[in-house]
């Protein structure tokens, strides 16, 4: 297999060009001089063909040296304007930030502060891919992701936005027809809707104030991967579901769903900004972040 070009050594060999002399570029690069001969003798050697002929008092390049000098001079140029994009990149807020987030989170919460973030970062640009399923950042080239769960261990960086707190509910006229269930597993006996993307799939977990826990394995007639599409069956009094504030509460503040089961709590969630492991986070993730935080964190929990 072919060897990559020696790209330090023909950087040193243009600055010694540049500068004509071992020495000055040796004080430029920070480099001891030896670091510098040594440089240019391995790339002699590689070509096989002196590059300078050198004296005490003069350095003046062959003709090999000449014919590589422009070629390297270019590739110095080019490194530096590459490396000062990507510092540019990582110091201010500029470029594409890959978002991901779950759908009707997206939809209600977050798309209606892009034009806000768009404004205030006009050299930022956002991708928002909407989706319940858990996306893999790493995998699939994400920048950062919203999660709103219990983390389980993870090697993401997370970084809590806010509190959000699930209930059980159901509409009054499901409660008229069958009953209202006071005790967690008492929803063994009643229409419950399914959720495919719990962390615990078909199981709600409860605790009440004197530390009894429960969990129950409800079933029913509709089951989604989306928890929005539940909200007609449950308006309609077809069943009960356990959903998140932020696709429910409207519902309980109009009075069309009653939250049910006050004595008991489930595992309080979170909103969550993940991020990939590694250095720190360019900076037009990083202002996301803030941008996020400061709008979630203004987010006040419901009664139970």
């Amino acid at each position: 297999m072919a060897k990559l070009p020696d790209f330090e050594a023909l950087a040193i060999f243009a600055k010694v060009v540049e500068l004509r002399s071992f020495a000055a570029a040796s004080s430029e690069l920070a480099l001891s001089k030896a670091t510098v001969s040594k440089a240019v003798s391995r790339l002699e050697e590689r070509l096989g063909a002196r590059l300078f002929n050198r004296t005490s008092r003069r350095l003046a390049l062959t003709d090999a040296g000449q014919r590589l000098a422009t070629r390297a001079a270019q590739l110095l140029a080019d490194g530096e304007e590459a490396e000062n994009e990507a510092l540019a990149q990582s110091t201010a807020p500029r470029g594409l930030v890959r978002l991901a987030v779950p759908m009707s989170f997206g939809v209600k919460s977050v798309a209606p502060l892009l034009p806000e973030f768009l404004a205030q970062y006009p050299d930022v640009s956002i991708d928002l891919h909407l989706s319940d399923a858990t996306v893999d950042l790493i995998g699939e080239g994400f920048d950062a992701g919203l999660r709103i769960a219990r983390l389980p261990d993870s090697s993401l960086i997370a970084r809590r936005l806010c509190g959000m707190p699930r209930y059980t509910v159901a509409a009054p006229s499901y409660l008229e027809r069958y009953g209202r269930p006071t005790h967690p597993m008492h929803l063994a006996e009643h229409k419950c809707f399914g959720y495919a993307y719990l962390s615990t799939p078909n199981v709600w977990h409860y605790t009440n104030a004197a530390g009894e826990q429960a969990s129950v394995r409800p079933a029913g007639q509709l089951r989604v991967n989306n928890g929005e599409a539940v909200l007609p069956a449950l308006i309609a009094g077809l069943g009960i579901a356990d959903l998140p504030d932020f696709i429910v509460g409207d519902a309980i503040a109009s009075g069309e769903v009653e939250v049910i089961l006050k004595g008991w709590k489930q595992p309080e969630g979170a909103v969550h900004l993940v991020t990939p492991p590694g250095g720190p986070r360019p900076a037009r993730v990083e202002v996301l972040a803030e941008f996020l935080m400061r709008h979630f964190s203004k987010g006040k929990k419901r009664n139970q």
